[in-house]
């Protein structure tokens, strides 16, 4: 109830010329930070990375190339995305476990201070009868580091981060007037149609 009233009283002082528009939804901050109309995503839930089972075989076939431990499969994955996505100990380990149970990977031999595992010949045969399911499994993968290498690079962060603190600056200053406003929204679809159209 506040709310509402608050925002009838707000735009009955739009309505009379005594507020801006930036004004009217709390200033830059409100506007563009958390919870703002213009706010960029935060918060909810990202898709999962791997449906059911599919973490199991991927380590089971990062075991079937050659011997790792735990931490080894943690940087192989991470690889694989190109830095996008690292599983964390507490989904990778239990799988582990899960696989060793199975009889499908087996401690590796060697004095290392780490468990590294390998696969059996149980584990490889799993690979082979699912080779098409794991291929396509590695090469989701591999895309989707792909896919982030492709517009995640230093200079476009930097870019766009430069577009966002002159126009916090310049909002923070009092140099936004509605006809700039406009000029700079103009702007800034003009070059996203330019984007748009490489």
């Amino acid at each position: 109830m506040y709310k509402a009233h608050k925002l009838r009283k707000l735009r009955k002082l739009r309505k009379l010329g005594m507020l801006s528009r930036m004004e009217m939804m709390g200033g830059w901050e409100e506007a563009f930070g958390p919870g703002g109309p213009f706010a960029g995503r935060s918060g909810g839930r990202r898709r999962r990375m791997f449906g059911s089972g599919e973490l199991r075989l991927v380590l089971l076939k990062l075991l079937g190339d050659e011997p790792r431990h735990g931490y080894e499969l943690i940087k192989a994955i991470e690889d694989l995305t190109g830095g996008s996505y690292a599983p964390s100990p507490g989904t990778v380990y239990p799988t582990l476990s899960l696989l060793e149970d199975e009889g499908a990977i087996t401690p590796a031999k060697g004095d290392e201070t780490r468990k590294a595992y390998e696969a059996t010949e149980e584990g490889q045969k799993e690979l082979e009868d699912r080779a098409e399911e794991v291929e396509r499994i590695m090469e989701r993968l591999s895309g989707h580091g792909e896919h982030r290498r492709a517009y995640a690079t230093p200079e476009m962060f930097r870019a766009v981060g430069n577009l966002a603190t002159v126009l916090k600056n310049r909002a923070r200053t009092g140099k936004l007037d509605e006809d700039t406003v406009r000029e700079i929204v103009d702007l800034v679809d003009e070059l996203a149609k330019k984007i748009e159209r490489l």
